[in-house]
């Protein structure tokens, strides 16, 4: 079922949705090192060391979950992306009711990842390079209104530090040209999107919001990131 049907023409909320992620692009003239490529910012220097051990899961908001839910089923040790909503109440997690801004909920992903391959500061790393703009506040390219927040639910102390840290050392460092608006909130509960927002990337590769928005992403992942690229992205399906 297609979205983002509200608002301007598509022309100009595809227009303004390109900008916005050449805008991210060019983040190497405010954050990268000369020996880094352009667009990428620093690691943490807060994380947890890659070791082996159970599952561990990842709650992020930035913007349409489609997109973001695109580029982490790139990311290699990366098990399950589900798109779905985080914030509010499980009441009101229905497409229809967050679309609102009214719910407390923002569209967001659950990336369920393997502590050996890639560490929770790694993740938080593809969400501040390519998965968003984090200096946008309640927006995201033609998407606006708290629903489309940035932000961080951590599961437990050690994710909180880690990403309060991160943003405290990417601020000091002036790693964008703006302070970053991404919220560090306690995850109170996460709620899968309806089956239809599921692999939505995947199954529309061609859908319009999708190639001026989200495509251009995943080229950054693979620009960036090309250690932890891998071409085929696990698919919820597969995981079910």
């Amino acid at each position: 079922m297609p979205k983002r049907q509200k608002g301007p023409s598509h022309l100009l909320l595809y227009a303004i949705g390109t900008i916005a992620l050449l805008a991210v692009g060019l983040c190497s003239q405010w954050a990268s090192r000369a020996d880094e490529p352009p667009g990428l910012v620093p690691p943490p220097a807060l994380d947890q060391p890659l070791a082996a051990g159970a599952p561990q899961t990842a709650v992020l908001a930035g913007g349409c979950f489609w997109g973001m839910q695109g580029v982490f089923q790139h990311v290699r040790g990366v098990q399950r992306v589900l798109a779905g909503y985080s914030g509010g109440a499980q009441a009101t997690a229905s497409y229809e009711e967050v679309s609102t801004g009214t719910t407390g909920h923002a569209e967001s992903v659950q990336i369920t990842f393997d502590p050996a391959q890639v560490s929770y500061g790694e993740i938080l790393r593809i969400f501040f390079s390519v998965a968003h703009d984090p200096t946008e506040l309640n927006r995201q390219g033609p998407d606006e209104g708290t629903q489309y927040r940035s932000a961080i639910f951590f599961a437990d102390a050690t994710q909180q530090k880690i990403a309060q840290a991160y943003i405290a050392q990417l601020d000091g460092a002036h790693s964008f040209p703006q302070p970053i608006a991404t919220r560090v909130d306690p995850l109170t509960g996460f709620f899968p999107a309806e089956a239809y927002h599921q692999d939505f990337l995947l199954h529309n590769p061609t859908y319009p919001y999708i190639v001026f928005n989200d495509l251009p992403k995943i080229g950054e992942l693979k620009r960036l990131f090309p250690r932890e690229y891998r071409e085929e992205a696990v698919t919820v399906a597969a995981t079910q």
